[in-house]
């Protein structure tokens, strides 16, 4: 075999591979007896296969099958030879072979860049601790008690708020229709849980009254039997029940699964302060990736930007068909101007991706399967009723599994950065926690692909 490089430009280098004849078919006579071994072919003993039987009937497949195998090792040993990184797989092109000929292939490849991180105990951070004050934890208190909320009955006409009692039956140009009815049905109106138009009609209904409610399906109805159509409801109002204000106590927690009013309190400042704290360290990465970012300008390679800008401008487009009636943000930029502030955002992208790959490599900082079991857990908690499924994709796909790895790797490199930066924390509203983010803006330019 002849490995001999042809052009170093940057990141870039060529190659041209040259696998000798020989080579080639001492390695398909190898896998023929292989095969000899195994195979049953009708008038001959196992094993006992004459090597031109083999080479007539399987000559084709396993020479492919060699050539493939004499470029990958190949390619390999050039860049083990070489002593390379790739950053990418090599793009092979065959320049020349025929069977009994030399295989002659051209290799490009692009390298990863030398990476040199600056002293991370220099970088200055400021971590905002959000305060949650007591009036945030009685309004997630009321969210959580107005489902458990009693109601009592009234003899009056119903108001918005109110619960009625009913039975009703639908119909469509005069037929019944799946699912159009039903008896001693509790319903709130206002809430806006019934088709449109439906709660509004019954308000001022008083018990014991007969009402024909008249609506017309929403055109994305869940039904296509009555997505658009015109209904008729004939509705007899049985009840009419005024909810009462929640009541905030040990019943309502033990409703909730908790032992006391005191332990739902403390849980639900708690899942507050979680949700706040994830505002909170989003914050604190993106000012350190954006500190990262002025400090390191190392070349990328390429073909990764390339790849990054397609995904990134793919999904620029996607959003932009969706939303063709809104006024964008880059509105007045044309075409070429939006894709050369996404190419900036794509080298950035991987800029930062390499420099955290190369911080987590140096460090042997590694997520363990079993933190990615828990990641694909929550993954497939998302789609209630098809957990299964959801497992069962991700573990079929390595390059699913592997974009639930990546995040994790990403916030480990993140906090052992955290941990050497001079970082001083610094007690803040909730109101300034938000205006922080909104401050930030929408585009996506502290992230990183790695």
């Amino acid at each position: 075999m002849q490995i001999t490089e042809t052009s170093a430009d940057g990141l870039k280098r060529e190659f041209k591979v040259v696998v000798e004849s020989g080579e080639l078919e001492q390695k398909v006579q190898n896998r023929l007896v292989e095969l000899g071994r195994q195979v049953r072919l009708p008038g001959f003993r196992p094993g006992k296969v004459p090597l031109q039987v083999l080479r007539k009937r399987y000559g084709p497949s396993v020479l492919g099958e060699v050539l493939e195998t004499a470029v990958s090792d190949s390619s390999a040993q050039a860049m083990r030879d070489h002593g390379l990184r790739p950053a990418m797989q090599p793009k092979i092109e065959i320049v020349s072979f025929k069977e009994g000929a030399d295989l002659e292939y051209k290799m490009a490849v692009e390298l990863l860049p030398e990476i040199a991180p600056v002293d991370f105990s220099q970088l200055k951070l400021e971590r905002l601790r959000p305060e949650i004050p007591d009036e945030e934890i009685e309004k997630a208190l009321n969210r959580l008690a107005q489902p458990h909320r009693k109601s009592e009955t009234v003899d009056r006409p119903a108001e918005k708020g109110d619960v009625v009692v009913i039975d009703f039956n639908g119909t469509i140009d005069g037929t019944a229709f799946p699912g159009g009815s039903a008896k001693d049905h509790q319903l709130e109106l206002g809430s806006g849980r019934f088709i449109p138009g439906f709660e509004d009609q019954l308000i001022g209904a008083k018990a014991g009254e007969h009402r024909d409610v008249k609506v017309t399906f929403p055109a994305d109805y869940g039904s296509e039997e009555v997505a658009g159509k015109d209904a008729v409801f004939a509705v007899d109002v049985k009840e009419v029940r005024a909810l009462k204000e929640p009541n905030i106590d040990n019943e309502l927690a033990s409703d909730l699964g908790l032992e006391s009013l005191e332990a739902l309190k403390k849980a639900v400042r708690e899942q507050i302060e979680r949700e706040y704290g994830r505002v909170a360290r989003q914050r604190l990465k993106r000012v350190l990736l954006d500190q990262l970012a002025a400090k390191h300008d190392f070349p990328v390679p390429p073909g990764m930007v390339d790849a990054e800008f397609e995904t990134i401008w793919k999904q620029f487009e996607e959003s932009r068909s969706r939303n063709k009636e809104e006024v964008a943000e880059d509105a007045g930029k044309s075409d070429e101007e939006l894709k050369g502030d996404y190419r900036a955002i794509a080298e950035r992208r991987v800029r930062l991706g390499l420099l955290l790959s190369e911080v987590g490599r140096v460090n042997s900082i590694n997520v363990a399967q079993d933190e990615v079991n828990r990641a694909l857990g929550e993954e497939a908690r998302r789609h209630p009723g098809y957990e299964k499924q959801v497992i069962e994709f991700y573990r079929k796909n390595p390059e699913m599994l592997a974009n639930l790895r990546a995040p994790l790797f990403e916030d480990k490199v993140v906090d052992f950065i955290v941990e050497m930066a001079d970082v001083t924390d610094r007690s803040v509203s909730i109101e300034e926690l938000l205006r922080s983010e909104e401050d930030a803006g929408d585009v996506p330019q502290g992230e990183a692909k790695t």
